[in-house]
Order: structure tokens, then sequence, then C-alpha cells
């Protein structure tokens, strides 16, 4: 949030923490879920979206309805090809699309995967400006209900916590994914601290950061803290593959260690040197991914019906 945008809201919320600190803190969560315009900036960015757009021309384009009239975004690749293969779901981080993450769905369709890629609501074609746990739990659910279970899931960041809250089945109301792999990439384990870190930027006093904090459970049914997806990774007892990079300054590393710590079935992967979005390009991790899915490997001589053809690597921002 630029400084000048920041020190109006911070004024805005300490006058209305004055009247009402619970509405206070339900404004702030509609801050808190508003979500990054989808337009890049800055050339780089503009070049990454551009190549990720075309990259995506020939994949299949599907709507995904969510309750309340909200929708999101998927996109197919090798979908039309015959024969059984591993059917995997892709989903991206906050503030990011299906454009960002276009060399990990190439590797992954290269080898002969069924990818679903999912815009969640306020990202990418699927619009809107508003995004919370509860909505990317629903989109997760959306895709399976529409193209059945996952063999695999990858998600980078927010994307990564979403599966894992998915195959956690900590929202009841919601089918949960079913998935027999789970890669995370840059994922924060669990959500506290982050409200928490908002808290402060916009600067919530007491009251007003529990109103915050309680508006999940309005919406969910369930409390901040239940959102564990570390704790949860130690009850699933799936092969689960942590990437991270040690010098993520957006989402601590301590985070892949609380996944590590959390059982045998889960492997960890440092990815340093690549940052917090870069991490999604990079071929080590590209590679690592492959490895991690070759234990189930995909039947290739069932004859793939090319879609498109796989662009050459490029850089990720």
């Amino acid at each position: 949030m630029p400084n000048f945008a920041l020190k109006v809201t911070r004024l805005g919320l300490l006058l209305l923490q004055a009247v009402s600190p619970r509405l206070a803190g339900k404004a702030a969560f509609r801050l808190f879920c508003l979500t990054p315009s989808a337009k890049p900036k800055g050339a780089k960015a503009k070049a990454a979206h551009a190549a990720g757009r075309a990259f995506l021309q020939s994949a299949e384009r599907i709507e995904l309805r969510l309750a309340g009239g909200r929708r999101a975004h998927a996109y197919r690749i090798n979908g039309g090809a015959a024969g059984r293969r591993q059917r995997c779901l892709v989903t991206h981080g906050w503030g990011s699309s299906m454009e960002y993450m276009t060399d990990l769905i190439g590797a992954l369709a290269a080898s002969g995967a069924e990818v679903i890629g999912v815009d969640f609501p306020g990202h990418g074609r699927a619009g809107g400006r508003f995004l919370h746990m509860g909505l990317a739990v629903q989109t997760i659910a959306a895709a399976q209900a529409r193209f059945g279970p996952f063999d695999a899931t990858v998600g980078h960041s927010f994307g990564g916590a979403a599966l894992m809250v998915s195959a956690a089945g900590l929202l009841p109301e919601i089918e949960p994914l079913s998935t027999g792999k789970i890669v995370t990439i840059g994922s924060p384990s669990e959500m506290k601290w982050l409200f928490a870190d908002f808290g402060r930027m916009v600067g919530l006093k007491k009251a007003a950061q529990t109103a915050l904090e309680g508006e999940v459970h309005r919406l969910t049914g369930r409390g901040l803290e239940d959102f564990d997806a570390g704790e949860a990774a130690a009850t699933m007892r799936r092969p689960m593959l942590v990437i991270h990079a040690q010098d993520d300054k957006e989402v601590s590393a301590s985070h892949a260690r609380r996944y590590a710590a959390s059982g045998r079935s889960v492997r960890l992967f440092w990815a340093n040197g690549f940052g917090h979005r870069r991490i999604v390009s990079a071929e080590p991790v590209l590679a690592e991914i492959q490895r991690f899915l070759a234990d189930n490997p995909i039947r290739n001589d069932v004859g793939i019906i090319p879609l498109f053809g796989l662009p050459g690597r490029r850089a990720s921002l």
C-alpha cells in the first residue's frame, strides 16, 4: 500500500475505532481481502504476463461458479488427450494469476499430465477484487467437482496454503480436496501472523483486531487459529514436497521448517536464491517437482493429443 494511501487508511480506521471497533474491524477485513489490480506494472511484469497469456491461448477455458454469485476461472491443458494420465491442479499466490505460472504448467504438461490451472476470484480472468481463504477453498472444490479428483496438486504461496486447508477438510461445509500428492512453493503454514502484521500496518487496536479476526469465523465457521496447515500436514499422512527459499522476504522460511517437522511423508527442498516469486519458474524447482511426481509415473503409451507447442523457459516475476 503506498505511503499516502496507508496514512489515509490509518487515519480513517483510527477515527472509526473511536466510534465502533467492530465496524473498524469489518472495514479492515474488507481491505485485507482487497486484491491488487490484475493489470501488470512495470516492463518485466508486462513481458511475463504477455508471454503467459500467449502460452494459455490454446488451453481450454472454463468458468467455475461459486456460491454467492462469485466466479473463478480454470484453464485445462492436455484435457483432450486419450487414455489414463495424471491430473494435476495448479494454484497461484496472492496478486498473481495463471499467466505467471506457465513455466510450471508447461513442465507438468510436457510429461503428459492433464493440467488444471485456476485463477481465484479477484485474480486473472476470474475478475473482481475480493478474495479470502473460504473463497479459495470453494474454488478448489469447484475445480474438483468439474474435473474429478487430482493425482497431484501444486500451489504457490497463498495457493499452497489453500490446497492444504482444502485437503485437510478444515472447512466442513466444503468438499475436501482429493489428491495423491501435494507440492507447496513458498507457502505459509498458518495465517494468524499475516492478520497480526496487517493489523499493525493499518493501526488497529486490540478490540478492532479481534473484530478483524472474527470476520474469518463469521464467513467460514472456523476461527483463524484453525487454519493451521502445518498441523494439518501431520494428520494427512500423504506425500508432500515443500519448496522454499531461505531468502524469501514475504513468507518466512520458518513456515517450511514447520511443514517439514510434521512427519516423514514431507520432503523439504531449499531453493535458495530465488526469493518468493522467481521460485515458481526456477529450473531446479521444476526439476525437483518432476522428480517428486515421477514416483507415480504417467502412462506415456496412450497417445497424447498435443494441444499446443510448449514455449521455452522464461524469467518470472
